[in-house]
Order: structure tokens, then sequence, then C-alpha cells
């Protein structure tokens, strides 16, 4: 059989410095768009909107519409998609994740680019095709659009919440883990990985490790931050799936939020067990303590409230979280292993209860 290139879509716009709120209009103009909609986070249009509108009506582009996103139920973000005007040439979203997954699922119903300008760095959705809407009351992961552009400010990632920082500490260093679960599946006859998107996720990941830095608001750390979890929505691009960013750590905490009584953002569950699962695989666990330690996010995540309980809950829902899927986790050994250092080790001790 003839093996077949895929074909992948990365973004054409890429700008990440300080001050990128007042530059939206130039940077828009540059790539030729003079209609767009714009779908704010909540609160974010009387935080933000002054600045990106006037940055806009600079470069002559109309705003057709705004709306500011409470809801992502798939039923009212489909009928809101198809009540645009149809001369919209992009669609902008500006917030955390609610705000992007909506205009990210709205370009795909339209056909139009989706420009994701994300106020937070909690997670490396904002570059990914992913979108996570509900259906039928239930938070699902769909396949969406990747962007074509990704516009960060700086100024306004430092000013976010310290707990959003920290979460993309989590989820960028759980690339680690994701990758050598990969591996192991190929190894397990499972799977075949693609080298490229292996390489990239790797980069990403190894580029932000290796970053100096005083505190997590330093501008090149978040600079940093950003670029790297932008290689990583690409790599899961590349592959065609997020198996290069998502390995058995993101199985935890799929676990943890369908079961757990008090889950807590995504990427300090999976910080948390990036460093459970380095363990378990023993690989690079000296390389992931030392970011957590040095940025503070265990730190962080000791003031959260997680229990070794759910913990123990999670590491055994964790292969019906993705049954098709063969991580470290999905052999009965690894788990035991798993619960074992669960209550050994000092540093989980300490942030788990």
């Amino acid at each position: 059989m003839e093996a077949a290139n895929h074909q992948i879509v990365v973004p054409t716009l890429l700008d990440v410095k300080k001050g990128n709120m007042a530059n939206i209009g130039r940077l828009l103009k540059r790539h030729q768009f003079k209609k767009v909609v714009i779908f704010f986070g909540q609160g974010l249009t009387d935080l933000l909107g002054d600045k990106v509108f006037a940055s806009l009506q600079e470069s002559n582009i109309d705003v057709l519409k705004t709306a500011e996103i409470t809801d992502i139920d798939i039923d009212g973000v489909v009928d809101q998609a198809f009540q645009l005007p149809f001369q919209t040439e992009a669609v902008i979203g500006i917030g955390g994740g609610k705000a992007l997954d909506a205009a990210k699922y709205t370009a795909l119903l339209r056909k139009w680019p989706f420009i994701s300008v994300p106020t937070s760095t909690s997670n490396d959705g904002f570059s990914s095709s992913n979108t996570s809407l509900t259906i039928h009351g239930r938070r699902i992961s769909v396949h969406a659009k990747m962007p074509y552009g990704i516009i960060i400010d700086i100024d306004v990632i430092k000013n976010a919440p310290e707990c959003f920082i920290y979460s993309g500490v989590g989820d960028l260093v759980s690339k680690i883990t994701a990758a050598e679960d990969w591996i192991f599946e190929e190894k397990n006859g499972k799977t075949r990985v693609d080298d490229c998107a292996l390489m990239l996720s790797k980069k990403a990941v190894n580029s932000f490790v290796r970053t100096d830095f005083g505190t997590i608001r330093d501008d090149l750390f978040l600079k940093e931050l950003v670029d790297s979890l932008t290689m990583a929505g690409i790599s899961m691009e590349i592959a065609g799936n997020s198996a290069p960013t998502s390995g058995s750590e993101h199985l935890i905490s799929h676990a943890l939020d369908t079961y757990s009584g008090r889950p807590q953002l995504h990427g300090v569950q999976v910080g948390v067990a990036s460093y459970l699962m380095s363990k378990v695989q023993n690989h690079r666990y000296e390389r992931i303590t030392k970011v957590l330690k040095n940025t503070g996010f265990f730190d962080y995540a000791k003031t959260v409230g997680m229990t070794l309980s759910d913990f123990d809950m999670a590491i055994d829902k964790a292969p019906d979280m993705k049954p098709m899927r063969y991580t470290y986790l999905h052999v009965p050994e690894y788990r035991e292993l798993a619960h074992k250092i669960l209550h050994e080790d000092p540093i989980l001790q300490e942030v788990l209860r």
C-alpha cells in the first residue's frame, strides 16, 4: 500500500508581542480583511473593546456584529452562526476558552477564517483545531478549524489571574509524558508515530523548559510559554489527532472532570498528573520536577484542594476515557505503580490532601 502525505493547515498570521490589542486592525488589514464579527469572552467587551474597536476603525475594518459568549451549547452556537451577516470575512474570538470555542466552530460552519486572540495561556486550545462544546449537557471535544491567525498581547496575558499561567505551565510540561505514551503505543503495535509531529511537540516543550526567568510574569517567560503552546497546537494538526500533546496525564484529568466533585483548571490537573506519570514512565521526571518547582506551580497546586482519593479514582478510570488509546495507564501493572507512587511520593503527599 502506498503511503500518502496528508495536507495540514497552519496559521498564516502569527503575532505575539506587547500592546497587540491596539495592533489588531493593522494586522488584519495586512491580510486584507475588511468586514469581521467579534466574539468576546464574558466582561471583555468593557475591558478590551475600546482598544480593539479603535484599532479596527483606524484600519477601516467594519465590525458587522459583536457578541459576548457565556454559553457554548452547540444548538445556540449553530443558531447564532447562521444569523451572522453573509458579508463576514473573518470571525475573531477574544477571550478564554468559550469565546474561542464558539468562534472556532462558527468559522467551521460558515467556512470563514478564524482569528484567535486568547487573553490567557491556560492551555494550547487557542492554537489547535479542537473545540469544546456542550452537547446534551456534556462538554464534548469536537474537531473544528485551525486558526487562520493567532494574535497575542503579552500585556493582557501578563495581567490574567496567575492560575491561568500555572495552568498553561502544567499543560505544556504534559507534552513530555504525552510523547512518551505515544512512543509506548507504537512499541506495542497500536499506532504509528508521526515523526514530524513528535519532533515539533518535543521542540515546543524543550524550548520552554530551558528558558531562564525571574518570575512567571516576565515578558520572556510568557512569550516562550505562548510560542511553545502554539507549536504544540500545530503538532496536533500535523498528527491529525491529539496524541503528541495528550497522553495518560490527560486521561487522568478527563476522569477528574467527569467524576470528581471538585474538578480544577485543566492545566493544573494535567501538570500534577504529568509529574505522577513521569515517575511511572521513569522518564524526565527531574526536568518536570524542576520546572514545576521553580515556577511555583507546586505551591499553587497545593492551594486548590485536589485529593489523593480523587487521583486514585482517576488512575482507575483513565483507560475508559479513551479506550482506543494504549498509554501506560491502559496496562494494569503501570496503574498499580501509579497508585504506589501516588501514596509514597513526598511531593504528591504535599500537593494532594
